[in-house]
């Protein structure tokens, strides 16, 4: 095992360019040109792929940072490759790529044998230039319309790829006669973008030049990261999970926008998610950000956009709009503003709530004789090693979850995209919801079905820890097939909790409690514990639901089942 240092690849003559988001944490397993964070200029923002292949051992940049070429953005342990690792670290890579700010001036550069400028007048080609090796890359917003003058270097179009977004600047000054893209258009090197109508004006960057080295383009397709980014992560128990990564001012990694529009949105202080896009996709444009802040000023109140109902759900595409009162008519308030996991959590608990049809099956587990087992583990544990880790109910709950989820497959299931097939899942990655004092956050445990009872204690454990101290990162909070969300702490009988999407059932645990039970000649005391099994009602029907929480309680009142 070898230290590498993973540094800023050659990416352009860029300066200062802010990191928005960081795609991994310590312990994390990436792969060489696997990204690790997310830089943002005033034109483009783009993905670092790591130079090398190892765990991560330590971060050296935060969000808010300004980086540089051959920064140092982590150390990693590499393995039997690490030299060569290294190596590749410290050499500028074969196929660079390019920052925001270097592919903003190369985009002004000339493609291969454009029209040259006229000093006098005349029409100008302005064509893609050379932003790197990239192909068939999307048109999502095209920023003039003919007759507008636009200036040299002014952005003409806006492309994505799936790990960035441009805009592509204009060679030259002039009079936008014709515009030969539109939304949606595919473009390449060399392409027609528009035909302008004017004398000089040719930016400087456009002028002839030694043309840099092929370099790879920042939004340039690559096979997607096994570390999803945390506007992806998936919502807890009707929660969302959340990267640390979000950005101050509105989490604004969930908006469609540009970079330009996120940047004035920023400097604005206008949260992304509550403006309404116009665009196309529901892209938000500056139009939006300007228009949301004008009926902020003028008493018309922050307009959110109506969540969209999801495909087939049977919802229209609006809601009636919230009502809106003047509260201090009524007596005193006071304003006290939502936590970042409350504003990612809501959009997601009303589509989740909304889009699914919720049915919620009450049950009861007698969890005596399994109560006082967890009791005497925790004595012999505590024998064998001060250190040991204390086990909660949790863990039982879930080993035993894994036992039903075998038995009920389709309960361990998401729906299609299209909703015409049911994907069956041969792993068993169990969610847990974690109070903190910012809201609900959901981390998971992998592979419960391979692990003891002390194993999983100890790593729920750890795993709540973490997100109490606001370090638990967005990979630890995706993946899981079924999530328990467990109030048993806090105390009430049974509640109703939400699927979190796309898993098609969440189990809900509250507080036990002594009751009497008939044992066939006297009553008794048994320690109940009250099951909430809300489920998707078109996956899941009634009878399974009851047949699913009936064996569940036959495992939890025996554990030995689970043997069978």
């Amino acid at each position: 095992m070898a230290l590498i240092e993973l540094q800023v690849p050659d990416i352009g003559d860029f300066k200062d360019v802010e990191v928005i988001e960081v795609l991994v944490k310590p312990g994390d397993t990436v792969a060489t040109d696997q990204s690790l964070i997310t830089i943002e200029s005033d034109k483009a923002s783009m993905e670092i792929p790591s130079t090398g292949a190892g765990v991560i051992k330590e971060l050296k940049v935060k969000i808010g940072d300004k980086i540089n070429q051959g920064m140092v953005i982590a150390t990693a342990e590499s393995g039997g490759d690490a030299s060569a690792a290294a190596a590749q670290t410290a050499a500028a890579p074969s196929k660079p790529m390019r920052a925001p700010e270097a592919a903003a001036k190369d985009a002004a550069s000339p493609a291969p044998a454009p029209s040259p400028a006229s000093s006098g007048g005349g029409s100008i080609d302005a064509t893609v230039p050379d932003i790197g090796d990239f192909k068939d890359v999307e048109v999502i917003e095209v920023l003039v319309k003919v007759g507008d003058t636009v200036a040299a270097d002014q952005s003409l179009v806006t492309i994505e790829s799936d790990k960035a977004s441009m805009e592509i600047p204009s060679s030259a000054a002039g009079v936008v006669k014709e515009l030969k893209v539109k939304v949606g258009d595919k473009i390449n090197r060399g392409d027609l973008l528009a035909i302008l109508e004017g004398g000089g004006g040719t930016s400087a960057a456009a002028r002839p030049a030694d043309a840099p080295p092929p370099a790879a383009q920042a939004g340039s397709p690559k096979e997607p990261s096994n570390e999803a980014p945390a506007a992806e992560a998936s919502p807890s128990a009707g929660v969302p999970a959340t990267s640390e990564a979000v950005p101050p001012v509105g989490d604004q990694t969930l908006a469609h926008a540009s970079p330009s529009v996120r940047k004035f949105a920023r400097e604005l202080g206008v949260d992304l998610n509550r403006v309404k896009g116009s665009g196309p996709k529901d892209r938000v444009t500056q139009e939006d950000v300007q228009g949301f802040v004008k009926a902020a000023l003028t008493g018309g109140g922050p307009k959110s956009a109506p969540a969209a109902a999801p495909s087939g759900s049977g919802f229209g595409a609006g809601w009636p709009a919230w009502p809106s009162l003047d509260f201090s008519k009524f007596g005193p308030t006071e304003i006290l503003a939502l936590s970042r996991i409350q504003k990612l959590s809501g959009p997601n608990l009303a589509r989740n709530w909304a889009s699914i049809p919720h049915v919620t099956q009450f049950d009861e587990a007698d969890i005596t004789e399994l109560e006082e087992f967890r009791k005497s583990t925790n004595e012999t544990l505590a024998k064998k090693s001060k250190d040991a880790p204390k086990v909660t109910m949790l863990a039982f709950v879930m080993k035993s979850c894994v036992a039903a989820l075998k038995q009920f497959p389709r309960v361990n299931s998401s729906l299609d995209a299209d909703g015409a097939n049911l994907i069956l899942k041969q792993y068993y990655h169990l969610g847990f919801a974690a109070d903190t004092p910012n809201g609900l956050v959901v981390p998971v445990i992998r592979d419960v079905d391979r692990k003891g009872i002390a194993e999983i204690a100890k790593e729920t454990g750890e795993l709540a820890a973490q997100a109490r101290a606001g370090k638990l990162g967005p990979a630890a909070m995706q993946g899981a097939s079924f999530t328990i969300s467990s109030l048993g702490g806090v105390g009430g009988t049974f509640f109703t909790p939400i699927i979190n999407a796309p898993e098609v059932a969440i189990l809900g645990l509250s507080k036990s409690d002594h009751k009497p039970k008939w044992n066939g000649s006297s009553f008794e005391p048994r320690l109940m514990l009250p099951l909430s099994l809300s489920y998707d009602h078109r996956v899941i029907d009634g009878a399974q639901a009851a047949r699913f929480t009936t064996y569940l309680s036959e495992v939890l009142a025996d554990m030995r089942r689970v043997l069978l």
